[in-house]
């Protein structure tokens, strides 16, 4: 056993060790257990905001993409993610509380009156998280396997980290992966400010002689092409991502736990300064690529392993490895209790409607493990094809933000039978163009180019609205109470 497995031993055994702890001196009822009865402050919501949003893309894709495509990665710091939020969040929570509402499914089938509506959001959602899920392990078992110098077997390593996982998430709820993520926001940051000052300047110098150095050797690498990855592609990809991120059931549901509307305000404020991270991870693949040549396809995820085990001893690989299993682990352990949540309290409980609360948070629980293991079973025989199903989903979660943000307005003109038929509409149409892998280039072969490199979900979005308020045009609209109007951020 090398320093490497020891210290990821430990790591993961501390993780377990924190994420059960959470749980001491509460009553675990589903409120407490699902959004922690709503009372996490700014500090906690920063740390658990940031452990959905940077899991092992942060290690893997954005160094990968990086060694791969060179400057149009800066998409990765699409600063609309936050601007989106800043403004929808507080509203959305203020009529959660006020409901007591639990889940993203709650929220829509109690706007629009319709419990037929919050199963299909439901629905929607629960089928998302299961390809997050499995994209989360594949990662975890890389890291493990790569940090260990191929020690832990894949296979073992991913059973080891979901039992651990179920464990805390069981007994603690969204508590357990609030107190981890702590410790891998401690661990990810001291790794990547590490990594990206050290390795530009152990192999050129410094960070700008580093891009001189690429910039010679691969002229254009670094900047925006005309076509292809082009400003339209990074505008459009941008406005997917910002649309669709808080549409993902967890990130939804993991704003609810917060303590006020002012707390979830200056998460999205200060947590662009996450993102400075990123710049760093950018430097490690941008090192790898003339360090590490000819890693191709799925290969170049690993650039920022293979320099950091060229570089570096067993032990730091150790670290390495530690903060890249619980940028894993942590969001598995969000989308596992937020799935459970929706099959429990929207899926089961629609057909099930007398189910007490007392023997709902019971199930809600017992589905914990059951996900676990179908996500488990989907990891080792789902093939390579689960990465399309991911981009599938993202696709498919955006689909709900149009409803929405009409749900916001004063008078909502949306009904709910459009709110249905434009999200079937709008799935469908994603469904179709991810397995026949349509783009707008095939579809539109004579556009321009500003027109083909657009990110394809933009179409089935804008078609999702253009039917939903024509469907609504000729159904019964809702009824609602406007909300208190959103707070200026003066309140801050």
């Amino acid at each position: 056993m090398n320093s490497s497995m020891i210290i990821i031993g430990v790591t993961l055994a501390f993780a377990m060790y924190l994420g059960i702890r959470a749980r001491k001196g509460r009553d675990m009822r589903l409120e407490q257990w699902a959004v922690a009865e709503r009372n996490f402050g700014s500090l906690i919501m920063f740390v658990l905001m940031a452990g959905e949003m940077f899991s092992t893309f942060v290690f893997l894709g954005a160094s990968g993409g990086a060694y791969r495509m060179g400057g149009p990665t800066i998409y990765v710091f699409c600063a609309l993610t936050y601007v989106i939020p800043f403004w929808i969040l507080p509203p959305i929570w203020r009529y959660a509380k006020k409901h007591n509402l639990i889940t993203q499914s709650d929220f829509f089938a109690k706007k629009y009156k319709s419990k037929s509506l919050g199963l299909l959001v439901a629905i929607i959602g629960v089928i998302s998280i299961i390809p997050y899920i499995v994209l989360q392990l594949k990662g975890f078992q890389i890291i493990v396997s790569e940090a260990s110098y191929g020690m832990i077997p894949p296979k073992i390593a991913v059973w080891i980290g979901l039992i651990a996982v179920t464990v805390f998430v069981y007994i603690s709820g969204i508590h357990g992966s609030a107190w981890t993520a702590v410790l891998k926001d401690i661990l990810m940051l001291t790794v990547i400010l590490f990594l990206g000052f050290y390795l530009p300047n152990h192999y050129y110098g410094g960070i700008q002689p580093m891009f001189e150095t690429l910039d010679k050797a691969k002229p254009g690498f670094l900047l925006m092409p005309d076509k292809g990855l082009s400003i339209s592609w990074y505008v459009s990809i941008c406005l997917t991502i910002a649309l669709g991120q808080y549409m993902w059931p967890h990130c939804f549901g993991a704003s609810l736990s917060s303590k006020s509307e002012t707390a979830l305000r200056k998460n999205t404020a200060i947590l662009p300064l996450y993102q400075i991270v990123l710049v760093f991870i950018l430097f490690i693949g941008f090192t790898a690529v003339l360090q590490i040549p000819n890693l191709q396809g799925t290969a170049s995820d690993l650039a920022l392993f293979k320099i950091a085990k060229q570089s570096l001893p067993p032990w730091f690989i150790g670290v390495v490895g530690s903060a890249g299993l619980l940028a894993a682990l942590i969001p598995c352990s969000l989308l596992i209790l937020t799935a459970a949540t929706l099959i429990s309290k929207n899926i089961y409980k629609e057909f099930k409607p007398n189910t007490s609360d007392k023997k709902l948070a019971k199930l809600t629980r017992l589905f914990v493990p059951i996900i676990a293991l179908v996500s488990l079973f989907f990891t080792f025989f789902g093939g390579n094809t689960m990465i399309a199903l991911l981009t599938m989903a993202y696709s498919f979660v955006l689909q709900l933000f149009p409803p929405l943000a009409f749900s916001l307005m004063k008078k909502n003109p949306v009904s709910k039978i459009g709110a249905s038929v434009g999200m079937i509409v709008g799935v469908g149409i994603v469904a179709y163009q991810t397995l026949e892998g349509t783009t707008m280039a095939t579809m539109f072969p004579s556009a321009p180019h500003f027109i083909q490199d657009l990110d394809i979900g933009i179409i089935a979005i804008t078609i999702n609205t253009i039917i939903m308020l024509a469907v609504s045009l000729f159904t019964t609209k809702v009824s609602v109470i406007q909300e208190e109007p959103i707070k200026q951020a003066s309140n801050l």
